[in-house]
């Protein structure tokens, strides 16, 4: 139970349960739906207007510091948020987020938790929250710090397990050893290791919208992947979804929530089907063509489908499918899916405090 609080303090409490939803989404999908930053920016924006209405006319020390942390939590995170994102350094839920938190938590608040009281109720023990803020006072910074100490933390653990395993390579820093036949439920990229520095390769979010593109499973294109070369084998198309992993028909073989499971091989090349609606003919027209250019009819998905597909060029689609096919198990870049440092950090912010601080400040840095 909260002892002491101001009323914008516990408004700002009910953020939370919508960031810690986005850090379980982005787990599962790596996707937030837009419709929940609304609400929550809405939520930090009244907490901010009743914070601005007790600190008018802003004189004095306090109204002064107040106007010069809200300012940089606004004029500094927000724009650094959208350019990040804009480098694509940052997803669109990564970029959202921290408009919402710079707008919600330009300050430090302050809790006072009352522990255990003692038989004499006279006498109560309480402790405020959080424990070290920081010096800067702005939390939405604070948790920014944080997650990106968590996720400095990921990477040095990815490196100690790859060591551990005997996994030496130049991806070992930023890539994790995955079996293919795990990659339908994987989230990442491939990796290309052709000397010193590790490169990007497929985004497995763009092999799963062309596996279901084609109907189709991983094992499936395993077993035989010289006919599902050939770009004649293509027969009816589907939708390509967006490649998230729970968000679609499987391409491991399983059956999805909905009970929809894709056949054992391609579908044939069809002309009118059973509701009479025309579909493609891709064999016959390829056939007609000549068209032998296109490995894996890889052009031919990249201009059907809505998007980029990530950035995919057929190349890299090219690329990686002549990998997944060949290959047991390959270098991935996983990815840490940021929402999920960025909802811890904001809780370690809001009980402890800015953690960089407290380390430099024990170093006697600051």
């Amino acid at each position: 139970m909260l002892g002491v609080a101001t009323a914008a303090d516990l408004l700002r409490l009910l953020v939370l349960p919508g960031f810690a939803w986005a850090a379980y989404r982005d787990i599962r999908t790596r996707r937030v739906a837009s419709s929940l930053w609304l609400p929550l920016l809405a939520i930090g924006a009244l907490a901010l207007v009743i914070d601005a209405t007790a600190a008018f006319p802003f004189d004095g020390y306090a109204g002064r510091l107040f106007l010069v942390r809200v300012g940089f939590s606004i004029v500094f995170l927000v724009p650094f948020s959208v350019l990040a994102y804009r480098m694509a350094a940052f997803g669109g839920a990564d970029m959202k987020a921290l408009v919402v938190l710079a707008v919600a938590f330009p300050t430090t608040p302050a809790y006072v938790v009352p522990l255990w009281i003692l038989p004499d109720v006279t006498w109560l023990h309480t402790v405020g929250f959080p424990v070290h803020p920081s010096t800067l006072g702005v939390t939405a910074m604070s948790a920014l710090t944080n997650a990106v100490l968590f996720g400095a933390g990921y990477v040095a653990l990815l490196f100690a397990s790859n060591v551990a395993a005997g996994r030496f390579s130049p991806a070992m820093v930023v890539g994790r050893w995955t079996g293919v036949e795990d990659l339908p439920e994987v989230h990442g990229q491939l990796i290309r290791v052709g000397g010193l520095r590790p490169e990007r390769g497929l985004d497995l979010d763009a092999l799963r919208m062309y596996l279901r593109w084609r109907g189709t499973t991983l094992a499936t294109v395993r077993d035989d992947p010289d006919r599902h070369r050939d770009p004649a084998s293509v027969g009816e198309t589907r939708p390509p979804t967006d490649g998230a992993v729970h968000d679609g028909p499987r391409t491991d073989g399983g059956v999805d929530d909905g009970g929809f499971e894709f056949p054992e091989s391609d579908a044939g090349p069809s002309g009118i089907d059973d509701a009479g609606d025309r579909t493609t003919d891709a064999g016959a027209e390829a056939d007609a063509a000549g068209d032998t250019d296109d490995p894996w009819a890889a052009e031919r998905f990249l201009d059907e489908i809505e998007g980029t597909a990530y950035g995919t060029t057929p190349e890299t689609l090219r690329e990686g499918l002549d990998r997944v096919v060949a290959e047991d198990a390959l270098w991935v870049s996983p990815g840490l899916p940021f929402l999920v440092p960025l909802f811890g950090g904001l809780v370690l912010a809001l009980t402890y405090g800015d953690v960089l601080t407290v380390a430099l400040g024990a170093l006697g840095l600051v």
